[in-house]
C-alpha cells in the first residue's frame, strides 16, 4: 500500500516539527519570490537588506539556509501582510 502525504516536507522529514517549520518557509518564500522576480538580484537585495547571494540561495530554493524569522523581515520589507493563526 501507498502511503500519501499531505505535502512534500511531510515525506521528506521524520520529525513533524521540522516539517511543520518548512512548510512555513516555504510559503513565505514563495510570496517572497513572487514580489521580486522582475527585479535585479542587486536590487533585490537592497529592498529586502540582505546580500545578492542569499537573493540568489532564495531564488534557488535553498531554504535550509534562511531562518523563519529572517522569511518574515523580509516579507515585512516588501509590505506583504504575514500572520500566524494557530489552532489545535
Amino acid at each position: 500500500m501507498m502511503k500519501t502525504y499531505e505535502s512534500v516536507w511531510d515525506a521528506l522529514e521524520d520529525d513533524p516539527v521540522k516539517a511543520g517549520n518548512m512548510k512555513l518557509r516555504s510559503e513565505l518564500r514563495i510570496a517572497i519570490i513572487e514580489q521580486i522576480k522582475d527585479m535585479k538580484q542587486t536590487e533585490a537585495a537592497t529592498l529586502l537588506k540582505i546580500t545578492q547571494p542569499r537573493v540568489s540561495a532564495l531564488r534557488k530554493g535553498k531554504l535550509e539556509a534562511f531562518r523563519l524569522d529572517s522569511l518574515v523581515n523580509m516579507a515585512l520589507r516588501l509590505n506583504l501582510n504575514v500572520s500566524v493563526r494557530v489552532a489545535a
